[in-house]
């Protein structure tokens, strides 16, 4: 499937922080540009950690007694949670290692990338991760935006010509606000399934209406090879 890339949605020019960036300096960035986060970088301009409102507010902790059990106060998590409250430095107060994507990444992926480690930016390096970007979560919701006609356009040539070798003009497709509903008759029932699974994968899909008929049942074939068309078998049963 054909996804939006990274560089499409990021900001390029990134306020970041090095690791000798003093507290007071990392905090009136975060004010002066209205972020919640920046990226820390080395001398290569590699990325090094990641430092959030979260990590400041740590500070606030340290004014607070410390009420843990002997055992809690000797956690790995308690243990990190006190040196970012005594923080001086970004590099004493950043999160790491950095969770970063590629500027080649797709949209889809840097999404999944979010969900599995629950932040809500991520920093865009190049080939040599070297920093080059930023995304964030509202970057990433400009997927949703897409034209209806661009969607038309990528579930015809991804999903119909492309994968299910089927003539554009035999199958309607239409997109109503990241809605498609797809219509008309398909030689057999495994292709309906991979056009069903195939289609959500296109950039700004919201739902898929299924409209779709068979001329011939196949669903009793352990492995359907003709409905796969070109399609690598095992690329689509892992979908």
């Amino acid at each position: 499937m054909k996804h939006n890339r990274i560089t499409d949605v990021m900001t390029a020019n990134v306020v970041k922080a090095v690791y000798a960036t003093p507290f007071k300096g990392v905090a009136e960035q975060l004010s002066r540009h209205g972020i919640s986060g920046l990226p820390v970088v080395d001398s290569d301009d590699k990325v090094i950690g990641v430092i959030s409102e979260t990590d400041l507010m740590m500070r606030q902790v340290a004014s607070v007694p410390d009420h843990a059990s002997r055992w809690g106060r000797l956690s790995r998590a308690h243990r990190r949670e006190q040196i970012k409250a005594r923080a001086r430095t970004a590099g004493q107060l950043m999160s790491q290692p950095a969770v970063t994507v590629h500027a080649e990444d797709s949209i889809a992926e840097a999404a999944r990338t979010m969900m599995e480690h629950k932040v809500e930016r991520l920093p865009v390096v190049d080939e040599q991760d070297r920093l080059i970007g930023i995304v964030t979560r509202r970057d990433l919701l400009q997927v949703f935006l897409r034209p209806d006609s661009d969607i038309r356009r990528d579930v015809i040539d991804e999903v119909l010509v492309r994968t299910l070798w089927v003539v554009p003009q035999a199958i309607g497709v239409a997109v109503d606000g990241g809605v498609v509903t797809l219509e008309g008759r398909l030689e057999r029932r495994s292709e309906i399934d991979i056009a069903l699974r195939l289609t959500p994968l296109i950039d700004g899909v919201v739902a898929v209406v299924d409209k779709l008929t068979y001329q011939l049942d196949d669903s009793h074939l352990k492995v359907a090879e003709p409905a796969l068309h070109g399609v690598a078998g095992d690329w689509i049963r892992k979908l």
